[in-house]
């Protein structure tokens, strides 16, 4: 045999053995096909530059490096660990102050919540390369003052300001106390749903301090006990307002650093309300609030007078369902302290510019779709960038448009989901794009038309390893159901797919108010797991019902007062019309879910009976009454209010219609969704005489992570989808 046709017969033998390479549960959560990306990515304020936070396996040390946003090359390390045997742990995270002379550096972080973490913190001078660690205490939430002199920062509960030069802290609060009083940092709820920790604010000329007080005295306890720390086990408790009950009693304060004088803020015509963001305007002596009631549907934004707390209503903003200002910062104040706002008002997110006194000047961006992102305002060119559906509701693309609303122009080139981090002078970009078939690629570009400048990362070894795996791919859709509902949908089909057959089919789905599942990205580990089960025969699909976000506030906001109504119902129709294509076995098909995908898995295996197979659920809300006030009641009012939404739609009340196989996964340290609502359905469904499955993970929160823990459970996921499909 000559040489050529050795060679043939090898790359012939080669693809044949890796095109039966199979993903397995433990590839995926042992990171082996984790893209790389940029960790901490920071731009500077003050150059045109941008630093990341880089590791050294060699020496096992990590740098925190400065880069130009023009040419990419490495400007300078500004401190490398290997060189200070305090970071011997490595950085978890790091903070500039407004110089960028000095860097406040987090390391031995150790978490509370979602958000929240205290940590060993110290401060770097670049210039001396010295550092100096500032406590012999963990604390939270180090903040430097504008003029780079103090730094403000939270500790059991109290809010104090630390002077660097004397290297003295003053107490500004004393009355905080665990599970009573906390200063400056939110409480259980906000730090959930309103995603913020830091509850205070240094005004722009560092002179005052502005502050959150949170009374959670009267805040009903939930206790978690705590399985595996000592010979008896512990309890954890801590305040959790449940839909209707009490919330904290929030106030408002200002702390003058010089005189120490504490002013607090008059809010005395609002009830039973919530203040989401505070944060001082260009006026040094204007902070502004957003003070919302209970039920989310009536905003204030405040300005609050420094000097004697006094607070005008500067812009009011109402909606018939819920004004949805909670993942995005969407208040940013010009020079003149003009400023930039983003509303659902029209029925779709949009830009929005007021003048200082709240009237409106003028809607920037305008059509029927939704603005996902705001980048930035350049003061030089009177130019807006941001991120929006524009290009397709699960698709991201990155744009600029004139503060006059004209001009716009896409920069983002490739279809699929862009994201932008500025240079300071808004010249330059760096991209972060990937779509359902592409691995995140980092690239450089320029912002006034978007013209790629270089590639930084693309991730292609990642590419050509999984090319190893000859993986199936990801297919959008439309699904329209019988009742005319058109949903967002994909579907990836085996790879050796042959439509004469018969495939069980396996649905995943979230479904809360406003997510995205159906959204063209990179989708790491839950895609990899998704595509090891189309390598073992089955098809898995995915519908973004009703409820679900990006294609306007009427589609979203259906199922206000109602949740779990329309989207049971949309899982259940969706189910039927992919039982009808001619390559599915109808009486095969299963559902999966997670948090409020495990109450919608829920209630599709019961009110869905005929239709689904089995279902596994992982930490499900079982009913809304469980669940915290914020999040609950901004869809369902409360309970005393609307209880028959509260109940007609809790899966409790419908365990007696299980036919199929279930599976139900907790874990017992869920400080969000509670063990509790599981245990309320076991018990249902034992007093129903119903067999199911289940499995608690010890002190496990709502990640349901650690150690081998994710392996564990998506094998016990895998085998029973193996065994009931």
């Amino acid at each position: 045999m000559n040489s050529n046709k050795i060679t043939a017969l090898l790359f012939f033998l080669c693809v044949t053995v890796f095109g039966q390479q199979k993903i397995t549960v433990d590839e995926i959560y042992t990171g082996a096909f984790r893209a790389k990306g940029m960790d901490e990515l920071q731009s500077m304020k003050n150059t045109n530059q941008y630093t990341v936070l880089n590791s050294d396996r060699a020496t096992k040390s990590m740098q925190i490096d400065l880069y130009d946003f023009a040419t990419l090359k490495k400007v300078s390390n500004l401190i490398d660990t290997k060189n200070y045997k305090e970071l011997a742990d490595g950085i978890d995270s790091y903070t500039f102050d407004d110089s960028e002379k000095e860097i406040l550096i987090a390391c031995h972080s150790n978490k509370i919540f979602r958000h929240s973490f205290t940590a060993d913190y110290f401060l770097y001078d670049i210039a001396a390369k010295t550092l100096t660690k500032l406590f012999d205490f963990q604390v939270q939430e180090p903040t430097f003052s504008p003029d780079g002199t103090k730094i403000a920062y939270a500790k059991e509960n109290n809010l104090y300001v630390y002077d660097i030069a004397s290297k003295k802290s003053t107490a500004v609060t004393t009355d905080g106390k665990k599970n009573a009083i906390i200063n400056g940092i939110t409480d259980w709820v906000y730090e959930e749903e309103f995603a913020f920790v830091r509850a205070f604010d240094w005004s722009k000329d560092s002179k005052k301090l502005a502050y959150i007080r949170f009374d959670e005295s009267a805040v009903p306890e939930f206790s978690m006990s705590i399985f595996q720390k000592s010979l008896y086990p512990t309890v954890e408790t801590f305040k959790y307002p449940k839909a209707g009950e009490k919330n904290s009693l929030v106030s408002l304060h200002l702390y003058n650093v010089d005189s120490k004088a504490l002013i607090n803020v008059d809010l005395g015509k609002y009830n039973d309300f919530y203040i989401p963001r505070i944060e001082w305007t260009n006026d040094a002596n204007v902070l502004s609030a957003k003070v919302v009631n209970r039920h989310q549907d009536n905003l204030d934004l405040l300005f609050v007078d420094g000097t004697t707390g006094a607070a005008k209503v500067v812009f009011n903003e109402t909606e018939k369902g819920y004004i949805d200002y909670i993942d995005t910062d969407n208040l940013t104040f010009l020079k003149d302290n003009s400023f930039i706002w983003t509303s659902e008002k029209d029925g779709f997110n949009h830009i929005y510019l007021y003048d200082k006194t709240g009237k409106l000047k003028t809607q920037i961006t305008k059509g029927n779709w939704e603005v996902t992102s705001y980048y930035g305002f350049d003061e030089k060119t009177k130019t807006i960038f941001y991120q929006s559906t524009e290009n397709g509701s699960i698709n991201r693309d990155v744009y600029r448009i004139g503060l006059d609303g004209k001009n716009k122009v896409r920069l983002s080139k490739n279809t699929g989901t862009n994201a932008a981090t500025f240079s300071p002078n808004f010249q330059f970009f760096i991209n972060t794009f990937s779509s359902a078939s592409q691995p995140t690629i980092y690239t450089l570009n320029e912002s006034k038309t978007g013209k790629e400048i270089q590639v930084i990362e693309n991730n292609q070894a990642l590419a050509a390893k999984l090319g190893g795996y000859n993986l199936p791919s990801k297919e959008f859709f439309v699904l329209k159901t019988a009742k005319g509902n058109e949903l967002n949908a994909w579907m990836i089909k085996p790879k050796d797919f042959d439509a004469s057959k018969k495939y069980p089919v396996f649905m995943y789905q979230y479904s809360g108010p406003g997510s995205q599942q159906v959204n063209n990205d990179w989708n790491g580990a839950d895609d990899y797991w998704f595509m090891m089960l189309a390598q073992q025969g089955y098809i898995v699909a995915c519908i973004d019902g009703r409820g679900t976000g990006f294609k306007g506030a009427d589609f979203k906001k259906v199922t206000q007062k109602e949740l779990g109504k329309y989207e049971v119902e949309d899982q259940i129709d969706a189910a039927k019309v992919i039982g009808s294509y001619p390559y599915v076995d109808a009486s095969r098909i299963g559902i999966f879910g997670w948090s409020y995908g495990g109450f919608m898995a829920s209630n599709c295996i019961f009110q869905g009976a005929d239709v689904f197979k089995m279902a596994i659920a992982v930490a499900p809300v079982t009913n809304w009454r469980f669940y915290d006030s914020i999040y609950t009641e901004r869809y369902m009012q409360t309970p005393q209010e609307n209880a028959s939404g509260y109940d007609t739609n809790s899966p409790i009340n419908h365990v007696e219609k299980l036919k199929g196989k279930f599976l139900l996964i907790h874990g017992s340290g869920d400080d969000n969704v509670h063990v509790q609502n599981s245990m309320q359905m076991m018990e249902a469904l034992i007093q129903a005489n119903k067999q199911f499955d289940s499995q608690i993970y010890p002190d496990k929160n709502h990640g349901i992570y650690g150690g081998k823990t994710r392996i564990q459970l998506y094998t016990k996921m895998t085998n029973f989808i193996k065994e009931n499909l």
